[in-house]
């Protein structure tokens, strides 16, 4: 396997860890905070693949940590 084909088999792995991870926590700040945190290691993982790192893990905060927030508004009842 060349390091090429490596490379995209790196990344549907990352995205399942995300979003395996991403909801972790118990309060809306936790689970906001965990949604960035995953959001940034997989945007910057995926922007590495590119050279654009920086601009991924950026873009990767900012849908992690609405996808966290967006989470816990769902477990609380307040979205369908």
């Amino acid at each position: 396997m060349t390091t090429h084909s490596r490379k995209h088999l790196v990344i549907p792995a990352l995205l399942v860890t995300a979003f395996a991870l991403g909801g972790c926590g118990t309060t809306t700040g936790t689970r906001t905070a965990s949604g960035a945190l995953m959001g940034a290691a997989t945007g910057a993982a995926i922007g590495s693949l590119t050279a654009e790192a920086g601009a991924g893990a950026l873009i990767g905060v900012g849908v992690g940590a609405l996808g966290g927030y967006l989470y816990d508004q769902h477990l609380k009842g307040h979205l369908d």
